[in-house]
């Protein structure tokens, strides 16, 4: 296990890694999740395997550290990430990035352009105050308080037992912020970060989870959007072969 401060209080940002060849992979999950559950088993795949893969748990998730002052808005997400990078040693990594783990890539795809050369997102928020998804979490309907003190065990029977699996792993106060400022959005807005990076981008939408808006957009600025047949939102669960497809450049 490595690990790196992120916020000039001790508080460290952590992660896995499987050694191999540059450039690396950098696996990022989405609210409530660990990476290393969404991902480990996508990187150890045929045709994959050999590249040096890191697996980063966010602050206030999984075994990262949860500090009660932190935002956790996507700048402040970016900026631990950025942290972990910077101590592994890594310039022009490829990001694979989940839900709100893709927001957070493409903030700091904006921010730190020499640590980022490609980014796979699979279903990654684009937009501030997206619109309430079916099967979404609600975290953010909820007060602070009253997340950490009810909302959350709520929360926990509502998601079913697949994202309750990582999501109790999740400090709640965290959450809560996390969810917030995943509703903000970033500045510039995430999908128009998207639209103007210099780099290799592939967008992976489950087919089951309907057209992605403003598809013709991103692929006009050169994104290549690949709806996955039979899979949901997430992916590297319900298509793993397509899935490794896309993070090796084959879809």
């Amino acid at each position: 296990m490595q690990q790196a401060e992120f916020d000039g209080k001790g508080s460290c940002i952590r992660w896995t890694e499987t050694p191999g060849e540059e450039p690396a992979r950098v696996y990022v999950h989405g609210l409530g999740s660990v990476s290393a559950v969404y991902h480990a088993h996508i990187a150890a795949r045929p045709g994959l395997a050999g590249r040096r893969s890191l697996f980063v748990d966010l602050p206030g998730h999984g075994i990262s550290d949860r500090p009660a002052h932190f935002g956790y808005t996507l700048e402040d997400h970016a900026v631990a990430l950025s942290a972990a990078l910077d101590a592994a040693g890594l310039t022009g990594a490829e990001l694979i990035a989940h839900s709100m783990g893709g927001a957070v890539a493409l903030v700091l795809a904006h921010r730190r352009p020499d640590l980022v050369s490609r980014l796979v997102l699979t279903e990654a928020d684009l937009d501030a105050f997206p619109p309430p998804a079916e099967g979404g979490s609600g975290i953010a309907s909820y007060e602070e308080d009253e997340f950490v003190d009810h909302g959350h065990a709520r929360v926990l029977q509502k998601i079913g037992p697949l994202w309750a699996a990582t999501m109790r792993l999740a400090d709640p106060r965290a959450l809560h912020r996390s969810a917030v400022g995943l509703e903000r959005g970033s500045e510039p807005v995430m999908r128009t970060i998207l639209k103007s990076l210099p780099i290799d981008r592939v967008y992976l939408q489950g087919e089951l989870s309907g057209e992605l808006e403003g598809r013709e957009g991103l692929e006009a600025a050169g994104v290549r959007v690949v709806s996955v047949p039979g899979a949901g939102h997430n992916v590297m669960f319900d298509q793993p072969d397509a899935f490794a497809a896309a993070v090796a450049g084959r879809a």
